[in-house]
């Protein structure tokens, strides 16, 4: 059972930094992290989780949502089974639950997997 385990949220003023990471563990049948792309999550109260980051398995490619572009970056160390979010210039609607998705493609379509999210405030 493949399980996601993130870390690093927490109280930061505006324009201020975090990092968090999420560390997965569990893979059998043949899957090893790197067979996975992973991504980044968040989801503010009253609000519709929405895709932040997302990073290739090889980590070649990366994609932002437009809201945090320029601020946050997605990176992955697969041999440590690793992926992290650098958050630069924190904003006040950056405030959400972060969650870490791993993704698994098929022919046919995908697998996703999620940790429990971890809380991420931007407050003065």
């Amino acid at each position: 059972q493949v399980q996601l385990v993130e870390s690093g949220g927490g109280l930061v003023q505006p324009g201020g930094s975090l990092r968090l990471s999420c560390a997965a563990s569990g893979f059998t049948s043949g899957f090893t992290f790197s067979s996975y792309a992973m991504g980044w999550y968040r989801q503010a109260p009253g609000k519709e989780r929405e895709l932040v980051a997302e990073i290739t398995n090889t980590g070649g490619s990366t994609n932002y949502a437009d809201s945090v572009k320029g601020r946050f970056t997605i990176s992955r160390d697969n041999a440590k089974n690793m992926v992290f979010l650098q958050m630069n210039n924190l904003k006040p609607e950056d405030t959400a639950v972060y969650y870490c998705n791993a993704r698994l493609y098929f022919e046919l379509g995908y697998e996703d997997l999620w940790g429990q999210g971890t809380q991420v405030t931007v407050s003065s």
